[in-house]
């Protein structure tokens, strides 16, 4: 593993924080898109910002790599006054969009392997039938939402019946209004749909170029298939429920790389290159998110505290002003 490592300049470095910033302006795309099309242009590098607060947030969180949407929704709703309902919708057409991109090309991605003969038998068929589903689901809901049904708020809908909240109610409309508004940009703006499309494949064809790079750079001699393959196996293991794939990630490459006919510890190495950036990735988006968070704070308690300063002085002058209108008691007439 050290010997793969050692084979690392500070050039090769650069090229690879070089590549995975190209990865990472990607990302936001979609969303900036989801925006645009509801007529909220915001500057993209926010987005940015925001969107590597949300992965530090889904990083480190234990699941399938989700947790930090509700910060993205949070984030443009106090910083740049975006409705909660535009909000949520964006983000959840952006994650949709997401998935479906992702579920496709893992889908692809196990052909190729069944195609090289590397994985078959039993858990080769589970694994296809198991992305064909999360590919199916993702793509109904989207489908729902497109034809004007509610299946989010209607799930919220049944949780209320059993456990009625006024902060659910509140919730539950805000997801109705989302919902609408999904449906109205899938049928009034298909050019954002197509647009968001195509920014997904330039980030999938951005993530199997940056990983590519890194295995040439490492001295890993892969073809680009073979590079795909293992990528789509780093993939899976991101997807596990477990916070940032650990241990799934570097079992995934050893074994991909040994089904590629190549040293299982140079699998470890990639993957301890790849967790490596993921872990300082996940640290920059917390404290970028942990600041965000603590200026919309500080901006609140100002605000709190001038309110409470202005009606305090309207108290005074109020009082003041009326003590001067009472007249003062004149001495009797002896």
């Amino acid at each position: 593993i050290l010997s793969v490592l050692r084979d690392l300049e500070p050039l090769d470095i650069l090229l690879i924080a070089a590549a995975n910033a190209l990865v990472i302006f990607s990302f936001s795309g979609r969303w900036w898109l989801f925006l645009a099309g509801q007529g909220f242009r915001l500057p993209y590098i926010k987005l940015v910002g925001y969107r590597l607060a949300a992965f530090g947030v889904s990083y480190f969180t234990p699941g399938p790599h989700f947790g930090g949407e509700p910060l993205q929704v949070y984030l443009v709703i106090e910083r740049d006054k975006v409705p909660a309902d535009n909000s949520i919708a964006a983000v959840t057409m952006d994650k949709l969009f997401e998935l479906l991109a992702n579920f496709t090309c893992l889908l692809f991605g196990l052909l190729l392997v069944f195609q090289h003969g590397l994985l078959s038998g039993w858990l080769g068929t589970q694994a296809l039938g198991y992305k064909i589903l999360l590919l199916f689901l993702t793509a109904t809901l989207l489908f729902a939402l497109w034809k004007g049904y509610h299946p989010l708020s209607g799930l919220l809908t049944w949780v209320m019946r059993r456990w009625p909240s006024p902060t659910l109610a509140r919730w539950r409309r805000t997801l109705w209004r989302s919902e609408d508004l999904v449906a109205t940009l899938c049928r009034r703006r298909p050019d954002v749909l197509i647009a968001a499309s195509a920014v997904s494949a330039l980030s999938w064809m951005a993530l199997i170029g940056e990983y590519w790079l890194m295995t040439r750079l490492l001295g890993i001699d892969l073809s680009f298939g073979q590079a795909i393959m293992a990528l789509i196996a780093a993939r899976f293991a991101i997807l596990l429920p477990m916070p940032a794939g650990l241990g799934a990630l570097e079992a995934s490459q050893a074994i991909a790389m040994g089904l590629l006919g190549m040293d299982p510890a140079a699998g470890v190495a990639m993957a301890l290159v790849i967790r490596t950036r993921d872990v300082l990735l996940g640290l920059l988006g917390l404290w970028l998110g942990g600041a965000s968070v603590w200026r919309i704070t500080r901006r609140k308690d100002l605000q709190e505290t001038d309110a409470y300063s202005i009606k305090a002085y309207h108290a005074g002058s109020s009082e003041h002003a009326a003590s001067l209108s009472t007249p003062e008691p004149q001495a009797p007439i002896s």
